[in-house]
C-alpha cells in the first residue's frame, strides 16, 4: 500500500498545470489524486498531460470522494480565503499560493483555522528553490562572503498586459511576495521598511507597477529589492556583498522558461533547475565562476509530504507567509507616507 500524500490541486489554468502538478509528479512522497476545474478546455488539458487523474467540479465534491489528504488551492487570490477555510474544515493538509492574504491580518485568521483543526498550512514560495537564490544561500552558509553587509535583488519583467489591477493587485503584492519573501528566508526577520511604489492608474482603481523596497534586517543586514512590469524591461540580478567579497548572478532562473518550452522535471530531475553559470564570486583572489546550485520547486512538495508523515511545519508554513504579508503591510504605508515603518515581530 502506497503511503504517499494524496494531493490534489484546485485550479488548474497555468498557475496549476506548470507550477504545481508537474512539481508534484517529480516530488518524493506525494502523489496528483485529483484536480478540480470546470473549464472544458483544461479538463482535457489534464487528460494528456496527466491520464488518470480524476477531475472535479469544485472543492467539496473532490473532497467528498473520500482519498484526498491535502490540497494545494491555486485560484485568484479573491478566491482563496474561502477555499482555504474550506479544507481546514474538512481536515485536509493546505498549500496556498501567495499571496495567500490580501494582509497579515487574514494571514493570521486562516493560520488560526489550521492550528484549531490541527492540519498544516504552508504558502506556496516556491521562489527560495530558485538556482540563484539557492547558490547564494551555500556561500552564505559557507562563509565566503564573510560577514555579509548587503543584498541587492533585480526583478524586472516587460510584461504589462500581465500586471493584475486595482488596488487589491499590483505588482508588490505578485511578484514582490517572492523577493521580499526570500530575502527574509536568507536574512532573517525584518526590522523595518522603507518604500517606494510606481503607481499608475487603470480602469480598476490606482495600481502599483513598479517598487524598491529597502529592509533592514534584525541581524544588521541590508536588503534591496525593486521590480518594474510595464517599463519593457527584462532583467534579473542578484548581489551580496560582504567583508570577504562579493557575489553576483545575472539572469532569470531556468525552471520557468523550461516549463513553457513543454519540458518536465521528472524527464531529467537531475539536470533540472541548474543555471548556466552559479554567477560569480569575487574576492582578493579575484573572481571565481560558480557552478549553479540545483533549483527545484519539486523540493517544496517533498518537504510537505515530510512534514505530514513525520511531522513538522513543513518547507515555507504560515507564519512565514504572515512575516512576508507584514512586510508588504509596511512597504505600502511607507510609500504612501514617504516614512520608514517598523515591521511588527509576528
Amino acid at each position: 500500500m502506497s503511503t504517499a500524500v494524496r494531493l490534489g490541486i484546485v485550479g488548474y489554468s497555468v498557475g496549476g498545470r506548470l507550477f504545481h502538478a508537474p512539481f508534484v509528479e517529480a516530488a518524493e512522497g506525494i502523489e496528483l489524486a485529483g484536480v478540480v476545474t470546470r473549464d472544458p478546455q483544461r479538463r482535457t488539458q489534464l487528460k494528456t498531460d496527466h491520464p488518470g487523474v480524476p477531475v472535479f467540479d469544485s472543492l467539496a465534491e473532490m473532497l467528498a470522494h473520500g482519498h484526498i489528504e491535502a490540497v494545494t488551492i491555486t485560484t485568484p487570490p479573491g478566491t482563496r480565503r474561502e477555499l482555504v477555510l474550506d479544507a481546514v474544515a474538512a481536515g485536509v493538509h493546505v498549500v496556498a499560493d501567495k499571496p495567500f492574504a490580501p494582509a497579515a491580518t487574514g494571514g493570521r485568521e486562516l493560520a488560526d483555522a489550521a492550528q484549531r483543526a490541527g492540519v498544516l498550512l504552508n504558502v506556496f514560495h516556491n521562489r527560495r528553490w530558485d538556482a540563484d537564490v539557492q547558490t547564494l544561500r551555500g556561500l552564505l552558509e559557507d562563509g565566503r562572503l564573510g560577514e555579509l553587509w548587503r543584498v541587492h535583488s533585480r526583478f524586472d519583467l516587460d510584461q504589462p498586459d500581465l500586471l493584475e489591477a486595482g488596488p487589491a493587485g499590483g505588482l508588490l503584492r505578485d511578484l514582490g511576495a517572492h523577493v521580499i519573501d526570500q530575502m527574509a528566508w536568507l536574512l532573517g526577520p525584518v526590522r523595518s521598511v522603507t518604500a517606494h511604489l510606481d503607481l499608475v492608474h487603470l480602469p480598476e482603481g490606482e495600481t502599483d507597477a513598479g517598487f524598491v523596497v529597502q529592509m533592514h534586517h534584525v541581524s544588521g543586514v541590508l536588503s534591496v529589492v525593486e521590480s518594474s512590469k510595464l517599463n519593457h524591461l527584462d532583467a534579473r540580478e542578484l548581489r551580496a556583498y560582504g567583508s570577504k567579497g562579493s557575489f553576483r548572478h545575472v539572469g532569470i532562473d531556468v525552471q520557468g522558461q523550461a516549463l513553457f518550452a513543454g519540458q518536465r522535471p521528472a524527464d531529467d530531475l537531475e539536470n533540472w533547475g541548474r543555471g548556466a553559470t552559479g554567477g560569480v564570486l569575487s574576492t582578493a583572489s579575484g573572481d571565481v565562476e560558480l557552478a549553479s546550485a540545483r533549483g527545484g520547486y519539486q523540493d517544496f512538495y517533498t518537504a510537505f509530504a515530510a512534514a505530514i508523515r513525520v511531522g513538522g511545519d513543513g518547507p515555507s508554513p504560515a507564519h512565514d507567509a504572515i512575516a512576508t504579508l507584514a512586510i508588504l503591510d509596511a512597504a505600502r504605508q511607507s510609500a504612501a507616507t514617504g516614512t520608514s515603518i517598523t515591521v511588527p515581530s509576528h
